[in-house]
Order: C-alpha cells, then structure tokens, then sequence
C-alpha cells in the first residue's frame, strides 16, 4: 500500500464516523503515487462509492494529496473494474472481500444490480446491507433538520416507514426543488424500515438506473427476471422519477410494477423535482396512478431551518459556527441545502488556508464572490418589475385580478419566465402573483411554450426579454 494512501486513511478516520468510514473510505484502492505530477488514479468497487466519494470526499483528498507531496495533485475516480492492470489488494480493503458485490465492468448504473435479477443467486445472499438496498446509512430521521419547509414532508414519511403498504400513504410522492432534501427524506424512510423490518425487501434506485435496468433486461433478453426481482420488493423507493421523461418502454414497465406492488399492498415512494401532473413527458395513466396515495412538498427552506442546517453541518466537521457567521450565510444563500453546505465549506477552506479563526469578516471574505453572483440573480420581482416596463403596464396589474388581453397576456409570459428563470415552484409563483393558484400559473406557462412555435411577435418578446434580464 502507497505511503500517501496510509497517511489518507489515517487521516479520514479521525475525521469521520467509523460507519462512514469503513462504507466509503475503505474500499479505495490507490495508484499512481510513483508519478504522481501525472494524476493519482483512485478505485472504487463500484459505481455507487464512486459517485459518492466523488461529489463528497474527493476534493479532501485532493487537499490531502498536495498537503503531503507538497505540490497541486489530481485524482481520477474509477472503477476498480476498469484497472489496466490488477493493483494490489489493500490491507485496507479487505473487510468487503469477504461479501462481494458481483457488478460486471458495463453495467454504468450505480443502482442496478444485475446480479440480483438471476434467480440461483438472491441478492440477499451475495450482497452487503447497502449493496442489497442501496440505502445510504448516514441519511436517517435523526439526522434530519426539520422546519416549516418539511415539517409534513417529514411528519408523513415517518408514518410510512412505521406503516409500509398502508393504503393511506401508497404510493408516497415527494416534490420539492433541487437540493431540499428529498434524496434524503427517502433513504430515511428505507433505513427505518429495514430496521425495524429486517425481513423486507428494501430498495432504492434511482429513475436513470431503473431505466438502465429495463436496457439491460431488453439487450439480454431477462424481462421475466427483471419483473420478478422488481415485483418481489416489499418497498420501492424511485429517486427522480422526472427522468422517466420521453422513455416509453421503461414507463410501461413501471405502470405494470407499480400495479402488482400497489396490489400486493406494497410500498412505494417516488421523488421528483415537481407536482405530477407538471412533470412533462410522463404518460397519464402514470400520473393519474401518482395522485392515489399522498403528495407532499419540501420547499425552500425558511432562514431559522438554514442556520440550524449550517450549525449541523458545522458540527458534522467539528467547527463551532458562531450565529453571526450562519445567519450571514443563511441570509444570503436561500434556494437549497446543498447551497448552504458549499458555502460552509468554502468558508472552513479559507480559514484552514490561511490559517484565520473563523468569523463574519472571514465569512464576508471569502464568499464575496458567491454572494455576489448570488445578489444578482435573477428574483420574480425583478421579471414583474421588467416585464411590466417592458410592456408598458404597471407592476400592480400583473397581481390584479383583470383579464384584459393587454394584462393577460403580460401576466402569462411574467409567469413563465419565472418559472424557466428562477428555482420557484408553481405554488410559490402563483403567491407572487396576487395568490393565483398553481394550476393558472401552469396553464400560464403551457401558453407560452406553444404561442412561442406560432406567434412570431410574441416569441420576439420573450426572446428580448430573456436576454435583458440574463444580462
């Protein structure tokens, strides 16, 4: 084992839980260190660490690499899979040798598990507790900072996990914006109930890996296998679902799985990045089938519920955030979590950098940049503010209630700007104008998508003022 990978794993388990730790650290494997000005390769045992490590841990190890070679360093994730050569096994890695995860070099998808659709080999048998569920340990209820935005989210997601397959609560559909905390709520719902029932079958998969499933099952000819693998869970939860967008096939073998689910009083949880009757692409006897159980939304989270987000994420690093620093963050940066915890990161950075005790000026100093870019984003009322000058109206008609042509049509192109524009849901945009419902604000901008493939002068307008306010 290289001496530089000795020092990282040292190094990450004093940082992180245990369970972390020996989930997504461990199972590296490392080369390149002799020459290492030409990049460090780095091996994951499949494409679930991979993406994890990637979007989580690999800038840290970056960090550590030019801390300890004393010049920048670069590290390439790839599969173990994909090694030119087989690297030598790690001491470090030994602990999931002894239950392998049996993932052929093609298959992409970090959540399929082909594997598992081959009837002498049950996926429970042949896979460790994520392998079999996909579930990531670390996102549970506990963990969870709960506020007005997904207080109900929360509150009925505990229910479901108490009472999988009760008619109340199935199918559960969650929708909120990117980065709220969906993924999260989900795989929280999937722990609690592996816990408390060790004997279900829990999986989570993402909708893009579901679909890589149905190629797969296609190109080798196993849709019986698939079926039965995927009517045999006793919980479902599909992450995404708005990427079921335009593939016909995977949505018509969804329809038949989610009925023999549905039927045998199953579970299933969907996530998606909206309402469902607004998810485009979708066919209607699936949405239709979404409206059965119960729909709840996270929304942006409220500034109290941000500066609790960053204290915990503080803590999580072991940092005490002083309040004057996570309000000044919070108060800046409103649209999601993920958001919040690059900030958080990106001050702890500065102030291990350059060695400064972290406080507001060092927050203000080192994300001036962000903010900046931040503050000028573009916000519903300055869309009101440019189309009302624009078409020569006042701000005050578009919250009005009249329906005059020369209001109307202003009203339905602020609308759609909003929503192509800004991370705003439809609920949220119909509030801004006047307290519409969301279903005029969807109507508003179905509109103007096919007004824009007709009506030349108007798609003129849009197209002015797209660009005024993209500056």
């Amino acid at each position: 084992m290289s001496s530089f990978w000795i020092s990282c794993l040292s190094q990450f388990e004093k940082e992180l839980p245990p369970q972390q730790f020996n989930t997504w650290i461990r199972p590296l494997r490392l080369e390149g260190e002799d020459d290492f000005a030409n990049g460090l390769r780095l091996y994951a045992p499949n494409g679930f660490i991979l993406k994890w490590v990637k979007e989580r841990y690999l800038s840290r190890i970056e960090e550590l690499g030019s801390a300890y070679f004393s010049a920048p360093v670069s590290v390439t994730l790839m599969l173990g899979e994909r090694s030119a050569a087989p690297a030598p096994v790690l001491a470090a890695a030994k602990p999931m040798a002894a239950t392998p995860a049996p993932v052929p070099a093609s298959a992409h998808s970090p959540y399929a598990a082909p594997a598992s659709l081959t009837p002498e080999k049950p996926v429970e048998k042949t896979l460790p507790h994520y392998e079999k569920t996909r579930l990531i340990p670390g996102f549970t209820f506990e963990n969870l900072i709960v506020g007005k935005a997904n207080d109900l989210a929360r509150a009925a997601s505990v229910q479901v996990a108490m009472n999988p397959g009760g008619a109340a609560y199935n199918p559960m559909f969650i929708y909120g914006g990117a980065g709220l905390g969906k993924t999260h709520l989900i795989h929280a719902i999937g722990n609690r109930i592996v816990e408390q029932n060790p004997g279900k079958v829990v999986r989570y998969v993402h909708a893009e890996d579901y679909y890589s499933d149905v190629v797969r099952a296609y190109q080798t000819k196993s849709f019986d296998a698939f079926k039965r693998y995927y009517r045999s869970l006793d919980v479902l939860l599909l992450d995404d679902v708005q990427f079921f967008n335009g593939k016909n096939r995977t949505q018509e073998e969804f329809f038949f799985v989610f009925n023999a689910l549905i039927e045998s009083r199953k579970q299933i949880v969907i996530s998606c990045d909206t309402y469902p009757k607004d998810i485009s692409g979708l066919e209607d006897r699936l949405i239709t089938r979404f409206d059965w159980g119960l729909t709840v939304q996270i929304e942006p989270p409220e500034i109290e519920m941000r500066v609790a987000i960053l204290k915990k994420k503080a803590e999580l690093e072991n940092v005490a955030l002083d309040d004057e620093v996570a309000f000044y963050i919070a108060k800046h940066l409103r649209s999601n979590v993920r958001e919040l915890e690059g900030a958080l990161k990106k001050v702890l950075a500065f102030a291990s950098f350059h060695g400064r005790k972290i406080d507001l000026e060092l927050a203000k100093e080192a994300l001036k940049d962000l903010i900046g870019a931040v503050n000028r984003q573009i916000t519903v009322e300055n869309i009101q503010k440019t189309v009302a000058d624009y078409f020569k109206i006042k701000v005050a008609d578009l919250y009005s209630k009249k329906r005059t042509r020369q209001i109307a049509r202003p009203r339905q192109v602020a609308m759609w700007l909003a929503k192509n524009l800004t991370s705003q849901s439809y609920p949220a945009i119909g509030e801004a104008f006047g307290g519409r419902d969301h279903t005029t604000v969807l109507h508003a901008v179905r509109t103007i998508e096919t007004l824009r493939t007709k009506d030349n002068e108007l798609n003129h307008d849009v197209h002015v003022l797209l660009q005024v306010l993209k500056g």
